[in-house]
């Protein structure tokens, strides 16, 4: 099975790569269509292609750029973004400071999709745009399409729903999954905290017993795995290789100990707005105008329903796990302190972290995606964080100082009344 797996996902990459390749030739629009073309999509995309190369080789997000539109002579288009100035601040100060060997952080507006945050930082090499990159193993991020094909199965189950397991909670064997033996050591163990401790064991039996491995690539692909994201500036797809059979490789796909399936921390912050946002997908936008030297608009940026990715009743329950992480799970002590704080008392916050080497950056890759929600505000991220040897930071410390200063100023302004 494991060489079926790397040509499956040989196939799927070449596929994607075909798939980009033959869209391009049409996203080249004459400028005036720009702003009239009803698809929204293929305005994004047309975007995107013009903001790659400038992406691609520096750190700040251009201004102006220099483009043409089917052969013209090239002219100055100016760009205005809907990034929040004070909070790409704290998160570039932040990884600065920090200095981390690799990591990017992406910050939406869960609601309408509007990036708030793209900063990208490598303390060493010629700059990648890691913001870009889908090379991350997905790790126990997994998890959320694990619980969310398994809360949305009609009569479904709950996040009280107990599982028996033996073994260890983070390691994964063969005999502790596929075996449902019951010894003095056999433990009981429900949904919910699987899922804030990052369990692997309970979540692979989950998989085996309570999803088809065509549900599980159903949830994977409305999560955006194999699939092209609808942006305006380009991001590659995320990767998820699903076995046809109910076997150990499905436990290692549920429970995410799998090096196989990869994202970007774009398509992260995806998924955790998608869980506050009721389960309603949007597809981030970070340019709000792209404008000529007469001020002539060519592109309106405004937010893209992509589908509901989940029912709004499961959507409840993923929060509920995700809050989990946040009281009692691996985010616990990063996020103890804001918790006690009375002044942030009042914003929801969920989260999920991932831990798994990779290789491209090559080095333990740490994760932390997760959403904050107070006020009719909901802000998502997607952060990770790849070291080489020595840790600087966490990212879900990098999320909660995000998350503190987001809502900071609205609630002094509220204890001020």
């Amino acid at each position: 099975m494991k060489r079926i797996s790397l040509y499956r996902r040989f196939t799927i990459a070449v596929i994607l790569v075909l798939f980009v390749g033959l869209g391009i030739s049409s996203l080249f629009v004459e400028p005036e269509t720009l702003s009239k073309n009803s698809d929204a999509r293929s305005q994004r995309s047309a975007v995107s292609l013009r903001l790659q190369p400038y992406l691609e080789t520096q750190a700040s997000l251009p201004d102006a750029i220099q483009t043409s539109f089917q052969g013209e002579d090239p002219q100055t288009f100016h760009v205005k973004y809907t990034i929040d100035p004070h909070l790409q601040k704290v998160a570039d100060d932040l990884l600065k400071r920090d200095k981390p060997d690799y990591s990017a952080i992406f910050m939406m507006d869960a609601k309408t999709g509007r990036v708030l945050v793209y900063s990208s930082f490598q303390k060493e090499g010629p700059y990648e745009n890691l913001l870009q990159k889908a090379t991350y193993p997905a790790a126990s991020i997994f998890k959320i399409v694990t619980a969310t094909a398994a809360f949305d199965k009609k009569g479904g189950v709950s996040p009280q729903h107990k599982i028996q397991f033996n073994g260890g909670n983070w390691t994964l064997y063969k005999k502790n999954v596929m075996l449902d033996q019951i010894t003095r050591w056999t433990r009981t163990v429900s949904m919910r905290e699987a899922f804030a401790k990052s369990m692997n064991t309970p979540f692979g039996k989950i998989g085996l017993q309570l999803l088809e491995p065509r549900e599980l690539e159903h949830y994977a692909e409305r999560f955006l795995f194999n699939r092209q994201i609808p942006t305006d500036f380009p991001v590659d797809p995320g990767v998820a290789v699903i076995p046809t059979e109910k076997n150990f490789e499905l436990s290692e796909v549920a429970s995410g100990y799998n090096k196989l399936n990869l994202m970007s921390p774009v398509q992260g912050a995806m998924i955790a707005a998608t869980v506050v946002n009721g389960g309603k997908m949007m597809s981030p936008y970070m340019v709000s105008q792209l404008t000529d030297n007469e001020n002539k608009v060519y592109y309106q940026g405004a937010p893209l329903l992509m589908h509901e990715a989940m029912t709004e009743e499961s959507s409840h329950k993923v929060r509920e796990l995700m809050e989990e992480t946040i009281i009692s799970g691996t985010s616990r002590r990063t996020f103890s302190s804001l918790r006690r704080n009375r002044k942030y008392s009042e914003i929801e916050m969920g989260g999920k972290t991932g831990h798994l080497t990779g290789k491209n950056p090559q080095g333990q890759v740490d994760w932390f995606v997760g959403y904050a929600s107070s006020g009719g505000k909901q802000v998502a991220v997607g952060i990770v964080t790849v070291n080489k040897k020595f840790w600087t930071v966490k990212s879900s410390y990098l999320g909660q100082s995000l998350f503190k200063k987001t809502f900071e100023e609205d609630l002094e302004i509220a204890n001020n009344r």
